[in-house]
């Protein structure tokens, strides 16, 4: 008796240790360079990326440097197209700003209808940052700070304890060193250059995802990682557990909260649930969408995505250098400042982003793509919708909120003879209008991509039964 427990005890070892090697086996395979327009397996040789991967130099804290392709965390940002974030420490341009004029507005406090007190709360000045990964020149880890220089030369400096882009750690496919995995805390510096060489174009995730809010085609980033057809949708289907490569995989449909029905290229149909890849848990899908910059559909707000051909998207001297925010606002008592801009307080440049929601769709359109800004009434700011005009003359009507709410923090304007910037608050801004840009990407009136052909659809592989492996959330989950 004794020999046979210790023989199920060997046994179960053994198959422990094959499992994992399996698992780590086929995580390097589903991150490593890509050598086929369809896959993103691991070649003997690495070859030279193609132009739309993002790519550099990395040097660690000990000296070691490492060049080539990068991609960010266990699979996510890959491309220039794709985002960094994290969260801004301090702000400059509030200093410009008597504090008095940073208190807000007055709030009654109520009980039973009779007005007990008013206070008054301090504008909140903490911001988030976001850029593509193309407007970053370099990032260098200095502490507790996370600097970035992007292209126009402008430095900003990140809060290394917030959750960001950085806390994820970088892949690098190195020609002599091969794949090399660095955390955060070995990074020193990264300097972002094209690849030298032309490449294999990359099977990029694209297609049309519908909304109530309407139809979103561009790139695409589901549950905000998996952006290549080699990743992997997992579900579970009856009582199995159940994996799809996105190549085998022509749209999928929001069947419930907890639910959604997937069609196959060959036309069958699979049915999944669970909590993450197609449930509540779900992050968002984000689009890359060349009239607004960025969108990410929330699972709730999500109905249907159709897979199309994309083409391989920008490569790294497609984003031009950011420019200062120039043009004029028109205040409520209609005096009109015009020059020089900085909007709610942080935002200066064209590549920086302004973000507002509207019905389970969140907007992070770059500034260099926006006309003109109308907010919401006085009266109705609480209920209301702001109106966002673009330079191609399409308007949207986004929610007051985020860069559209109360706690705007106003804007600057630097006009020309004076020696400092005059000071509008939110709530007296009638109209803010921008100078277009001489150069965007994306750019005015052209597609977000080069469209490249993918080539013909793929051959459907079986269907992969098999234990799905929780995904790890990074620190970006908590975003």
């Amino acid at each position: 008796m004794k020999r046979a427990v210790i023989a199920v005890g060997v046994f179960v070892a053994l198959l422990l240790v094959f499992v994992l090697a399996a698992h780590r086996a086929r995580e390097q395979a589903v991150f490593s360079p890509s050598t086929t327009p369809t896959g993103d397996t691991a070649p003997a040789v690495i070859d030279p990326p193609h132009p739309a991967f993002i790519h550099g130099r990395v040097t660690t804290r000990d000296g070691a440097v490492y060049e080539g392709r990068l991609r960010w965390g266990d699979g996510q940002e890959t491309f220039w197209s794709d985002w960094f974030d994290g969260r801004k420490i301090g702000n400059t341009w509030a200093e410009l700003v008597p504090p008095e004029q940073l208190l807000g507005e007055r709030r009654p406090v109520r009980l039973l209808g009779m007005t007990l007190v008013e206070r008054t709360r301090a504008i909140n000045l903490d911001r988030p940052f976001l850029a593509r990964f193309g407007d970053i020149a370099r990032v260098e880890s200095l502490g507790a700070v996370v600097r970035l220089t992007l292209k126009s030369g402008t430095v900003i400096d990140l809060d290394r304890h917030e959750a960001s882009d950085f806390d994820d750690g970088v892949r690098v496919w190195d020609k002599a060193s091969g794949m090399t995995d660095l955390g955060p805390r070995q990074i020193n510096t990264i300097e972002f250059f094209p690849p030298p060489g032309p490449g294999v174009p990359p099977a990029r995730l694209h297609g049309s995802v519908s909304t109530a809010r309407g139809e979103f085609t561009g790139f695409i980033r589901w549950d905000r990682e998996a952006c290549v057809g080699a990743d992997e949708l997992g579900g579970t289907t009856g009582d199995a557990e159940l994996s799809l490569h996105f190549d085998d995989i022509r749209s999928i449909v929001r069947v419930s909260m907890d639910s959604a029905l997937v069609t196959l290229l060959d036309g069958r149909e699979v049915l999944l649930s669970g909590a993450s890849p197609v449930g509540q848990g779900h992050r968002g899908i984000h689009v890359d969408h060349r009239r607004y910059g960025r969108v990410l559909v929330s699972w709730g707000a999500f109905e249907r995505v159709l897979f199309s051909r994309g083409g391989s998207g920008p490569a790294y001297g497609d984003f031009p250098p950011g420019r200062p925010l120039t043009g004029a606002v028109t205040t409520r008592s209609g005096r009109r400042l015009a020059g020089r801009l900085v909007y709610d307080l942080d935002e200066s440049e064209t590549t920086e982003t302004l973000d507002a929601p509207s019905r389970g769709v969140d907007y992070a359109i770059p500034f260099g793509l926006v006309a003109s800004i109308i907010p919401a009434g006085r009266d109705d700011r609480g209920a209301g919708q702001a109106r966002v005009i673009l330079h191609g003359g399409e308007e949207l009507k986004l929610e007051c909120a985020g860069d559209l709410g109360e706690g705007n923090a106003g804007m600057l304007v630097f006009t020309d003879g004076e020696g400092k910037p005059a000071y509008v608050p939110w709530a007296d801004a009638e109209r803010i209008e921008f100078n277009r840009p001489p150069a965007m990407y994306p750019p005015f009136g052209g597609a977000a991509s080069d469209g490249e052909s993918r080539g013909p659809w793929p051959a459907v592989t079986s269907l992969r039964r098999r234990p799905h492996p929780r995904r790890r959330r990074s620190s970006r989950a908590r975003r």
